[in-house]
């Protein structure tokens, strides 16, 4: 197990993060890039911005100095969202201890380069660390609460996968191993764009037939684009993929699905927007997956769909007119 670890990010899964470990007697510090705001969570011992409601482990050590907050560390959890992650590891690179491992619990694909978020790390910091990936349907809060979780612990060495898998257990919080660092990844992220979709079904009130339809052929899509990138099919049955997936696009907490109901309603996408504390990664992840499905020539309809909405080309009404009325075909993934 790490025992010295150093959490990059302030945000919620990064908050959640910490009470799971500091319940272990580790040692577990915070990082943010902005200090006045991360005094301002220490002082309260609240995160009052992006997790309120839950008193901070009193063991929760703060630090917004690049340098210090990286002494001593054998693990680095990067809980930024993605389109920052490129700046934030370029940033820290000098001051990266040469034996640490890292594990993101970032969700989400790059706009730019469309990088999976330990991509954008290797990229950053010369991919001389060991590199691992946790994610599963793991809302925020209920980590909080401590109510019964599950996840994934992913990297192919399997060595540094069981060591996150045994940092991260507790009596409630179950992790798994795995070695296909691609399909969890590729699941975490797409699954927001899917619940967008899943949150305007609810916006509309299209009802429950039109959910499920919407899951499965969502799960399809994200199958096939995790399979032209390499990665294991199974993973997308697991945890990672319909665990997540599932509940992303049924929970009132997810941040995607509640975007998307406001859509549904007829809201503007800057205003639901602005209405939303948290970064709602499923907006930019949805062009990244978009370019990524046409740069492998992947079908993801569904995905293709929610970009048009959110831009502006198509009504909601319009492509659902459209997905329903495409060319009959045989069920397949």
């Amino acid at each position: 197990m790490y025992k010295n670890i150093t959490i990059i990010g302030d945000g919620a899964m990064a908050t959640a993060c910490s009470s799971n470990l500091c319940s272990k007697g580790f040692s577990v510090t915070m990082w943010g890039h902005n200090a006045s705001q991360l005094a301002e969570i220490e002082k309260a011992g609240e995160n009052f911005l992006f997790l309120p409601g839950f008193q901070l482990d009193p063991a929760l050590k703060f630090d917004s100095d690049d340098a210090s907050c990286m002494r001593g560390a054998e693990l680095i959890i990067s809980a930024v969202p993605c389109q920052f992650c490129g700046s934030v590891w370029k940033r820290l690179k000098p001051f990266l201890p040469a034996d640490a491992a890292i594990v993101s619990v970032t969700k989400g694909i790059e706009n730019d380069r469309l990088l999976l978020p330990t991509q954008i790390i290797e990229t950053e910091t010369g991919g001389e660390n060991p590199l691992a990936t946790l994610s599963g349907p793991n809302i925020a809060d209920e980590l909080m609460q401590r109510l019964p979780a599950s996840a994934s612990a992913a990297c192919e060495d399997e060595n540094i996968a069981r060591r996150v898998q045994q940092t991260f257990t507790t009596p409630w919080f179950r992790v798994y191993s795995t070695p296909d660092v691609i399909g969890v990844q590729v699941a975490g992220a797409s699954k927001n764009v899917i619940a967008i979709a899943a949150g305007i079904i609810d916006g509309i009130g299209a009802g429950d037939n039109a959910k499920a339809a919407l899951l499965a052929r969502g799960l399809a899509e994200i199958s096939r684009l995790g399979k032209a990138m390499g990665a294991d099919p199974d993973t997308f049955a697991g945890l990672t993929g319909l665990g997540d997936l599932v509940t992303t696009c049924i929970s009132p907490k997810g941040r995607n699905r509640s975007f998307g109901e406001k859509l549904g309603r007829g809201m503007a996408v800057s205003d639901a927007l602005a209405e939303t504390n948290s970064v709602v990664e499923g907006v930019s992840t949805c062009d990244s997956v978009v370019a990524l499905a046409g740069r492998l020539g992947v079908e993801m309809p569904i995905a293709a769909g929610v970009q048009s909405v959110i831009k502006g080309e198509m009504s909601v009404d319009e492509v659902i007119a459209s997905l329903m009325s495409r060319e009959l075909k045989s069920e397949k993934i």
